[in-house]
């Protein structure tokens, strides 16, 4: 009995052991700063305008900036113990913190960077690293995670990073924050440690849109204009075939939100695959240089090796000198990368330079100036902590093929939070062409909510998987269709009409076009019929009441066929078209 008794009291001693242990193992762990700071330092704003002038822009908010940023009296650390040891403290500061402290806001210190700002995966053997705030077993992403993990833990209301091929977009979309990667070259560069000096950009991490808007706003010193609702919103369905969490958990969230407050007919898809095939011919060019392959290849992963070529071709010339003399002890999966021997010839450098002009220009005219390209942020959700994955070739192509649209393109891209999947966050991106930033950030300012509401809705929806994919599919079909119908391909058309519509029947613009279709086949009968379909289904489709009616006139049918001209006129009364096979029918039979 006292035996028994005496056992007890050790399991008890050692079970009370054990949990102090834990304890004081995750104390160390979790920081009381989520390992998100470097330095904590103070640059306070102006004093106030004097009455009547209005308060500085950004007063009463406080931020933080990447350890990549130069601040007068602090050394610059650049992830790296060994890059403090052998470098001053900085003479002046960045002209971007100067001018986010003149706005009003007060910086509040230095974020630790990946080592070397280099790769995107959060983890730095230097300073253990950041705790992710939304999924604290899970990776935060980088280079710039202590700014994400920063925002995300609420300590600031925004805060800057270095996006080179994703050091802001991967960090926020892991952390569930807004990121902001501008239009290469419309924020100043000075006085930022350089990773690739093609590829660099600020960026900009917050929770608020309202707060990401009015930074945003004095980063670009963009002066005021009226807010433009995007007039195309283009879905790339073949970079969410890349996800590795079901795609409708995001697609589904930009459809319905974009369906319900602006309009389905903004909603278009698009195969990049295809089109950055056909409009960066310098892609091919690269591809026979580098590859030595045969002549298939895909765009979009080709377009990855491109950057991370760049990346590592800039980075080398800007920092080999410090490198070979100091030999920086450096995690291996960095090190592999920075000490890979790349012999990129002048020839091979002025074919990149020629991708990323094609780029520019192939992005900027598929979207022009209202319109949004859509894509997920990330292939791979964020990774647990100590995870091999991130080393496998999958995962650094389905990143990388994603993240280098916009570095490639220069074009100006936001990351922005959408809920959770299976305790994971969630994110979508929007692109905007080069140069279209005031507008990007318009339509992040205008959409966020309604994406929020949404994602709640699609998170708790019962909606089976199989029956949006259906849709998506029928969405896609419908696009293949509307490509055969430009090229004057009827029966080809009427053909990817008709899968649309077996996959999602009631959508009148499906009928609609088909009858399209049909009626340059000279199929009148069939054609009526998909009319009536669509009309059924949606009383105000102008364009199947005008296909209804030529349909009609075609059959001899001319009460009825001036019947819908007129109704088409009622439903939109400056319609040419309708106005003139209404007064033409009229005319000779009435």
């Amino acid at each position: 009995m006292a035996s028994h008794a005496a056992n007890l009291w050790v399991l008890l001693g050692l079970g009370l052991a054990g949990i102090l242990l834990m304890t004081k193992r995750l104390k160390k762990t979790i920081k009381a700063d989520f390992g998100a700071f470097i330095q904590k330092l103070e640059l306070l704003p102006p004093p106030q305008h004097a009455p009547p002038k209005a308060p500085h822009p950004l007063t009463g908010l406080n931020f933080a900036v990447s350890d990549v940023y130069d601040i007068e009296g602090y050394v610059t650390g650049f992830g790296h113990p060994d890059w403090v040891r052998t470098h001053e403290a900085s003479s002046c500061t960045s002209p971007v913190v100067l001018t986010l402290v003149e706005g009003g806001a007060t910086c509040v210190g230095k974020t630790v960077v990946d080592e070397l700002a280099y790769s995107i995966h959060g983890e730095n053997k230097h300073y253990s690293t950041r705790t992710n705030p939304a999924a604290p077993a899970y990776i935060p992403g980088g280079s710039s995670s202590g700014a994400a993990v920063a925002v995300a833990a609420n300590f600031v209301d925004f805060s800057l990073g270095i996006d080179t091929l994703g050091g802001v977009r991967v960090p926020a979309a892991f952390c569930g924050v807004i990121g902001f990667r501008p239009s290469y070259g419309v924020v100043s560069h000075t006085g930022i440690i350089p990773v690739s000096s093609s590829l660099d950009t600020v960026g900009l991490f917050a929770k608020d849109p309202n707060i990401l808007h009015r930074v945003g706003l004095v980063l670009l010193q963009l002066p005021f204009s009226d807010k433009r609702n995007p007039k195309q919103i283009l879905l790339a369905d073949d970079c969410f075939q890349l996800l590795k969490i079901p795609m409708d958990r995001v697609l589904q969230v930009v459809i319905n939100s974009t369906e319900k407050h602006i309009g389905r007919q903004v909603l278009k898809h698009a195969n990049l695959e295809n089109y950055f095939s056909s409009k960066v011919p310098s892609l091919k060019e690269f591809y026979s240089q580098k590859i030595n392959g045969d002549s298939k290849f895909s765009s979009i992963r080709l377009l990855a090796n491109v950057a991370q070529f760049l990346q590592r071709y800039e980075f080398k010339c800007t920092h080999k000198e410090w490198i070979n003399s100091e030999k920086p002890g450096l995690d291996s999966s960095v090190s592999a990368q920075i000490n890979e021997t790349l012999d990129m010839t002048d020839k091979e450098i002025e074919i990149c330079k020629s991708i990323r002009n094609e780029m520019c220009l192939a992005v900027n005219s598929l979207l022009k100036d209202d319109g949004l390209l859509v894509i997920p942020t990330t292939a791979y959700p964020t990774l647990k902590l100590g995870s091999k994955e991130i080393f496998s070739e999958d995962y650094q192509n389905c990143m990388f093929s994603l993240l280098s649209i916009a570095s490639i393109s220069g074009c100006c891209q936001v990351t922005l939070p959408l809920g959770y999947h299976d305790k994971c966050p969630v994110s979508v991106s929007f692109i905007a062409r080069h140069g279209g930033d005031r507008f990007l950030l318009d339509s992040v300012q205008t959409m966020y909510s309604y994406l929020q509401e949404h994602a709640d809705t699609v998170a708790k929806s019962k909606l089976s998987r199989n029956a949006v994919n259906q849709e998506h599919s029928a969405e896609v079909a419908k696009e293949k269709g509307n490509q055969a119908y430009k090229d004057k391909q009827w029966q080809k058309a009427v053909g990817f009409y008709t899968e649309a519509i077996k996959l999602s029947g009631n959508n009148a613009t499906y009928y609609g076009n088909r009858a399209a279709a049909y009626l340059e086949l000279g199929s009148f009968v069939q054609a009526e019929a998909d009319c009536t379909k669509a009309i059924n289904l949606d009383k105000k489709n102008v364009k199947a009441y005008l296909r209804r009616g030529t349909a009609r006139e075609m059959l001899g049918c001319y009460k009825e066929a001036i019947e819908d001209f007129r109704y088409a006129l009622v439903l939109e009364p400056t319609n040419k078209r309708a106005a003139l096979s209404a007064e033409r029918l009229r005319k000779v039979f009435q």
